[in-house]
C-alpha cells in the first residue's frame, strides 16, 4: 500500500514540475534588469507594459516592477504581481527564450484578478509573436 502511494506522490511531483516558477525563471539581479532598459523592445496594454530582450538562458524569465507609484497599498501591489507570477507560470512553456520585464500602470489597480489575467494572456500572446523576430 505504501509504496503505491509513494509512486503516486512522485507521479504527481512530476507533472508539477512543469508548472513550477523556479529561481532560474526569475529576473534577479541588478544586471539584468539594467541590460532590459537600456536595450529592449516593448508592447503595452493599457494597464501593463512588457519590456523584453532575447536571453542566452533556456526560457523565459521573469522580472516585476510594481511601484508605489501603482497604490500605496502593499495589498493591491502584492496582488498585482501574484496576477503576473501565476499567468507567467501557466504560460512559460510557451514563450520564447527572452528576458521580460513587465511593469505595471497605475491603472492596474482598478482591474479585477479576472481581467488583469485576460490581459496578461494577450501580451503573451503579441510577445510570442514579436519575439519570434528578435536576434539573439
Amino acid at each position: 500500500m505504501r509504496v503505491a502511494q509513494r509512486a503516486a506522490r512522485n507521479s504527481s511531483r512530476k507533472n508539477r514540475v512543469a508548472l513550477q516558477h523556479p529561481r532560474s525563471a526569475r529576473l534577479l539581479r541588478p544586471a539584468d534588469f539594467a541590460r532590459l532598459r537600456e536595450s529592449s523592445r516593448r508592447i503595452g496594454s493599457a494597464h501593463l507594459n512588457i519590456q523584453y530582450r532575447a536571453s542566452d538562458g533556456e526560457g523565459a524569465r521573469l522580472g516585476m516592477a510594481v511601484s508605489r507609484r501603482v497604490s500605496k497599498r502593499a495589498v493591491e501591489r502584492n496582488r498585482i504581481r501574484r496576477q503576473i507570477r501565476e499567468s507567467f507560470r501557466l504560460h512559460r512553456a510557451d514563450l520564447p527564450a527572452c528576458d521580460m520585464l513587465v511593469v505595471a500602470r497605475q491603472s492596474a489597480t482598478s482591474q479585477s484578478n479576472l481581467q488583469l489575467r485576460g490581459e496578461l494572456e494577450t501580451l503573451w500572446q503579441r510577445l510570442a509573436k514579436a519575439a519570434a523576430g528578435i536576434e539573439r
